[in-house]
């Protein structure tokens, strides 16, 4: 069974920092490219960040670039995203996905306030 488990959401004051990791079974992970999304309070789903299988090259919407940062580890079958300096703006569901979205996580909560 595929499966893609988002963890490490949760509350933080502006500023702060979280490591949401995104563990992947039932697939070959590393043949993957990958994806972050998110959806805040009653907005659509927004990219925020995506790496691919091969290189690792990376990439970031404008809103996140120089504050998350994403990373894989093929080995344990996991993504990572770093965010750091987080906004309130930054509030929303995190999802993690297959970059062609046939597969995605349950999601976990991120929440920045003070």
């Amino acid at each position: 069974e595929v499966q893609l488990v988002e963890s490490g959401g949760g509350l933080v004051q502006p500023g702060g920092s979280l490591r949401l990791s995104c563990a992947a079974s039932g697939f070959t992970f590393s043949t993957y490219a990958m994806t972050w999304v998110r959806q805040a309070p009653g907005k659509g789903l927004e990219w925020v960040s995506g790496i691919n299988s091969g290189s690792g090259s990376t990439s970031y919407a404008d809103s996140v670039k120089g504050r998350f940062t994403i990373s894989r580890d093929n080995a344990k079958n996991t993504m990572i995203l770093q965010m750091n300096s987080l906004k309130p703006e930054d509030t929303a569901e995190y999802y993690c996905a297959t970059s062609v979205c046939d597969y995605w996580g349950q999601g976990t909560q991120v929440t920045v306030s003070s």
